[in-house]
């Protein structure tokens, strides 16, 4: 789980608000797209943007499952991430909620995302939880501050569990954060999605 939590920590939210700090190492490059070939050194897919990319692989690589829950596996002292869309009240309004393993708390803070325009990624501890009908709302507490955040009831809200590399195919739909170097883009984690599904991150 160790290695796991490191792998989460790297590849998927961690290094975000890295952006903002110039002598940070090089940002990482957030990719979304679907597998199109695997190799044991790199993979090659279709971005949602549809441009052709090859992504490396590090020797050590893992893989994140993002497993469908429901909401009520979102309860006070639950640490998720939400990537969410600002509200004029000052709540944010989520595009999908992710819940760490027991244990992990990575990436906490308020930034920048870019799942869609305007998006910020929120990273932090759940506190109070009201359900209704519509949907839930929580409070999210991180570092440097508190935020509301409000999940409509068709929210897509997965938990993040480890995966076996052979679960990697041509047809995968997958989201990665990688590093470019010299030699291209490389990452140490891929996030798939359960059954065919898209990581909602």
């Amino acid at each position: 789980m160790k290695h796991v939590a490191l792998s989460i920590a790297a590849a998927l939210l961690a290094s975000a608000p890295a952006l903002a700090q110039p002598a940070a190492p090089p940002a990482p490059q957030f990719v979304r797209g679907v597998i199109t070939a695997v190799t044991p050194t790199s993979l090659n897919l279709t971005s949602r943007e549809g441009k052709k990319l090859t992504v490396g692989l590090t020797k050590d690589w893992t893989v994140q499952i993002t497993k469908s829950v429901t909401a009520a596996q979102i309860v006070p002292g639950s640490f998720i991430g939400t990537a969410e869309m600002p509200q004029k009240d000052g709540t944010g309004r989520s595009l999908e909620v992710h819940v760490f393993p027991p244990g992990v708390k990575m990436g906490e803070g308020h930034y920048g995302w870019d799942l869609k325009k305007g998006s910020m990624m929120t990273n932090g501890t759940v506190g109070k939880v009201v359900a209704s009908k519509s949907g839930s709302a929580f409070d999210v507490s991180y570092s440097t501050g508190v935020r509301k955040i409000v999940v409509p009831a068709k929210t897509p809200i997965v938990q993040i569990v480890p995966g076996a590399r052979t679960l990697v195919q041509p047809g995968s739909k997958v989201f990665m954060a990688a590093i470019q170097t010299p030699n291209g883009l490389i990452t140490n984690s891929v996030a798939i999605g359960e059954n065919g599904k898209a990581p909602p991150m």
